[in-house]
């Protein structure tokens, strides 16, 4: 439908399409969202074969004025030209720590673009080269769902018990949120020391926590790292009223699940394991903590990206692991201890990339490179001082974590 028919339907039936059918039309954008937005500008194409020699040219051209950040889930052509890899806490760190650097690209997605932006100083411009490059879990909780979740808590008497921890994986409005109910931010490294602290901000049989958006990692880490039971967890799902629990149920959990999910972690399954043993005998299965609880259950090691990378750097020659995470990731690690003899395979047979990280690639890194280089801003990520004063706040309770 073009947009002068949209407008003439919209006349006629004497509505008003919502911003979000607007969005999901293609005829408005929304940066703050975690939706995508078509690239404002010309891409080159991906068959262009100088794309390579293109990108370094406008990266030597530009110099010291630009870092590029790389996470570890993007493709190969991309992490290239990556000055430094990481998850998306680390990069966001790293990209503080260069306060020369003018432009700040992350090769990520749209909520690490944000982290960056609160944490970096106002002289930085943070730059995402494809703004539909989102998150499907960040996407799973907005500030108008969790702001009803704690109206429902304070009906059912308990949000003066609660303490949020949001995951680093969501937006800046969940992450302000959270600074202003007095939570604080975790990472799937130090989740358990964040819990710990949450648990201790009040009376020791009252506290209870709301963990957000991934219900994964907030079970795994209550669960299999904290001791509870999975009766102490409830699942907080903001698409039925009430969250689809009732008071009682609030009143006597200890962790209140926000219902979401990564996509790609979400899709490892028990036959995964089971599966993988039989094809691959002596296989170490080495799982990401936001895998679900059956899988974490049935895995011999569990972490985060950093865990999962230094334990194959540890790990003997000779030895066999199957890799919980995201693809890209997966073959990197493959194609890098292959020579020491370790065998390294991804968990699932199906494969699987972070779709929305994959969106970013060569073309557009390219156009934003060639952009800059050319003095013109492209795909600026910018929080509003009101969000990121609280997000920060947030962000520095988790930095203060013993």
């Amino acid at each position: 439908m073009t947009t002068a028919q949209t407008q003439d339907l919209t006349r006629d039936l004497d509505v008003q399409p919502t911003p979000l059918a607007l969005l999901l039309l293609g005829r408005e954008a929304d940066t703050r969202s975690e939706r995508g937005v078509d690239c404002p500008g010309d891409l080159p194409s991906p068959s262009d074969p100088d794309l390579v020699e293109r990108a370094r040219a406008a990266k030597e051209k530009l110099g010291d004025k630009v870092f590029v950040l790389g996470h570890h889930y993007q493709r190969d052509e991309v992490i290239q030209f990556a000055d430094v890899t990481g998850d998306s806490f680390k990069l966001a760190r790293d990209a503080a720590a260069r306060p020369e650097a003018e432009y700040i690209v992350f090769c990520g997605v749209h909520f690490m673009a944000e982290s960056a932006d609160i944490l970096t100083s106002d002289a930085q411009q943070v730059v995402l080269p494809d703004l539909a490059a989102g998150c499907s879990m960040a996407d799973m909780a907005t500030a108008e769902q969790v702001a009803e979740c704690w109206d429902v808590l304070t009906e059912a008497g308990v949000a003066d018990h609660v303490v949020p921890v949001s995951y680093m994986n969501s937006s800046a409005d969940i992450k302000a949120f959270t600074g202003k109910h007095g939570g604080t931010i975790c990472t799937s490294s130090n989740a358990e020391r964040a819990l710990e602290w949450a648990f201790e901000q009040g009376e020791p049989n009252s506290t209870k926590v709301l963990f957000l958006p991934d219900q994964h990692l907030g079970r795994n880490t209550a669960v299999r790292d904290m001791g509870m039971s999975l009766d102490d967890c409830v699942l907080y799902n903001p698409h039925k009223p009430n969250g689809g629990l009732t008071a009682e149920q609030l009143r006597d959990a200890k962790m209140i699940l926000w219902r979401g999910h990564c996509s790609v972690h979400g899709r490892f399954s028990l036959d995964s394991v089971n599966d993988v043993r039989e094809r691959v005998p002596g296989v170490n299965v080495l799982v990401h903590p936001e895998c679900k609880h059956e899988v974490v259950e049935a895995a011999d090691y569990v972490g985060s990206t950093e865990y999962i990378i230094k334990a194959l750097e540890a790990a003997p020659a000779g030895s066999k692991w199957a890799i919980g995470t995201e693809l890209n990731l997966v073959r990197r690690l493959a194609n890098r201890f292959a020579p020491e003899g370790k065998e390294i395979v991804f968990l699932d047979k199906t494969v699987c990339f972070c779709s929305t990280m994959n969106r970013i690639d060569l073309p557009h890194l390219v156009w934003t490179l060639e952009s800059l280089a050319e003095g013109k801003l492209v795909n600026q990520i910018s929080v509003d001082r009101e969000t990121e004063k609280f997000a920060k706040l947030a962000l520095e309770r988790m930095l203060a974590l013993p």
